[in-house]
């Protein structure tokens, strides 16, 4: 009994972390980057974008379904359509993109499951690859509901560019906290 409440413990924790640090960061990036939004749903610097991939590749499956219902909440409760469907289909973009790309890139760039061979070139190959599906996904999704501004090779390219550099910024963020918290920590003994 005490193994599956763990289980239950450690899956419920990264649903919720995943769904919290999402819509967290989203609202912290659409203030912050509000004056380099492209388009509805397309920004030239979106950092959710760099956390969606790194709650996917921590948390895995939990993070992705997190990452979904936080931002099927966003879409649907900003500004997209109150169309269900809509919000669906951009929650679950978002988050299965990014576990999609931890799924590939763990099977075809010899990524260990538990990420203890991560290094700086096997990242840069899962954010390209996440900014690609996430990019092309929208996209078609956008398309696909009948977004007049949506669809084009431009809000592909501004999508892709926007979560390459939103996931490349994040990243350094938290090495340099990281590496911030190490020297705090030699210093402190």
């Amino acid at each position: 009994m005490s193994k599956i409440s763990a289980i239950f413990s450690e899956t419920f924790f990264g649903f919720a972390v995943s769904a919290l640090t999402y819509a967290s960061l989203f609202y912290f990036n659409n203030w912050l980057t509000s004056e380099l939004t492209f388009s509805l749903g397309v920004n030239w610097i979106y950092s959710p974008a760099g956390l969606r991939l790194f709650l996917t590749l921590i948390f895995g499956l939990p993070g992705a379904i997190g990452i979904a219902l936080s931002s099927f909440l966003i879409s649907y409760y900003g500004d997209f359509p109150h169309d269900l469907s809509v919000c669906i289909g951009i929650g679950l973009i978002s988050g299965f993109a990014p576990y999609l790309a931890r799924v590939l890139v763990i099977r075809n760039i010899q990524l260990a499951p538990d990420l203890s061979d991560l290094n700086m070139p096997k990242l840069l190959g899962c954010i390209l690859v996440y900014a690609a599906l996430s990019a092309g996904a929208h996209q078609v999704w956008f398309t696909l509901s009948g977004f007049e501004d949506a669809g084009s090779l431009n809000h592909f390219l501004v999508m892709f560019i926007g979560d390459v550099l939103g996931s490349i910024l994040l990243i350094a963020l938290i090495k340099y906290c990281l590496d911030s918290l190490k020297r705090f920590m030699k210093k402190a003994h």
